[in-house]
């Protein structure tokens, strides 16, 4: 069955097109009232919805966001598109979903090309900053027409932002663990051509500089976010340095990988191992020992970038210049049995 068209509801009431049309805005000031009733009679007859392109293209706004996004096997990306869809739902937006595979060499400017031609009013580029994978942002000639807002990546004067502190993150993580007394403390980081990895690792560094303890290379081994990397990892680290008695896994899962190993070398844990974690995954307080870990609200983090390019695409509709900003989460520490205070 074919769709109603603004055709067929002039057909049917004997008027132009135009004067449908004009009835559909509510300009009905020089139409006669005779008129506008035989138009909405046969709307009604005929079951006619304007499409919502349409409706889009006469106010030159179509309420949906363009998302493209990457990793939801983990867990802050997944939980960061979790919070866009819970916040654009509430604020009238309906969402057009990219996920890329490879960040590495997406055709960035075909993906732009593509949103845009759906009337998308902004897009959040939900992508973490991998190597060089953000590098198309020092060619403007790419950059999108409409506002977009970019998650998990560094601030920049000329870019709207929204992110977690890592490097915060990453001292406290470390100054918690020197506050229970650990004075070699190896680190497990995620993979160091992610921003986020980065800025953790330059976290535990800078927190041992300012007490003076060893942040020898040697106490730093490279995962991927795996549990499985988190296990090699800790096996690596105290067979070389069998005097670590602190370590900071840069994520959660590789935290449990960490718990698991240490057990099976016999190092109790915390009295002789202690281990703190990053995320605060759902089942954290379940690990055996409950793990200890650096809260992130990844859901907010989404919700907080579709607020803030709301606000943008509002401003740019009322003709008001916002300018660029970075919006910077604290993450929250969250101690537990696995990183407890010595006796």
């Amino acid at each position: 069955m074919s769709r109603t068209t603004i055709a067929d509801v002039a057909r049917v009431a004997d008027v132009s097109k135009a004067t449908v049309s004009r009835v559909l805005a509510g300009q009905s000031k020089y139409i006669r009232e005779e008129t506008r009733q035989r138009v909405q009679k046969a709307i009604e007859e005929l079951g006619y919805h304007p499409s919502d392109m349409a409706r889009s293209l006469k106010s030159k706004r179509s309420c949906t966001l363009g998302i493209v996004g990457y990793g939801l096997e983990f867990f802050g990306p997944s939980c960061t598109i979790s919070g866009i869809e819970q916040e654009a739902s509430e604020l009238g937006y309906t969402l057009l979903l990219h996920l890329i595979r490879q960040p590495e060499t997406n055709n960035v400017e075909e993906l732009l090309e593509r949103m845009q031609s759906r009337y998308v009013d902004g897009i959040i580029w939900a992508v973490p900053e991998i190597g060089e994978n953000h590098a198309w942002l020092e060619d403007k000639t790419l950059w999108p027409s409409v506002p977009i807002i970019f998650l998990s990546t560094e601030p920049r004067p000329d870019r709207f932002v929204a992110a977690v502190d890592n490097h915060n993150g990453g001292m406290m993580a470390t100054r918690h663990l020197i506050v229970q007394g650990c004075q070699n403390i190896g680190l497990i980081t995620g993979p160091l051509d992610w921003w986020e990895a980065r800025q953790r690792k330059l976290g535990w560094k800078d927190a041992l500089e300012s007490v003076g303890l060893p942040r020898k290379e040697g106490y730093v081994v490279e995962g991927n976010w795996s549990a499985l990397s988190g296990e090699h990892g800790l096996t690596q680290l105290l067979t070389r340095y069998p005097e670590i008695d602190g370590i900071f896994a840069c994520n959660d899962r590789m935290a449990v990988g960490a718990l698991k190993r240490a057990r099976q070398m016999g190092r109790r844990v915390p009295e002789d191992l202690a281990i703190i974690g990053y995320d605060d995954v759902q089942d954290a307080e379940y690990f055996y020992p409950a793990l200890s870990t650096m809260r992130q609200d990844m859901i907010e983090l989404g919700r907080l970038a579709v607020r803030k390019l709301g606000q943008v695409i509002e401003a740019g509709h009322n003709d008001v210049l916002c300018p660029p900003e970075a919006v910077i989460l604290q993450p929250e520490l969250i101690v537990r049995a696995s990183s407890l205070l010595r006796k």
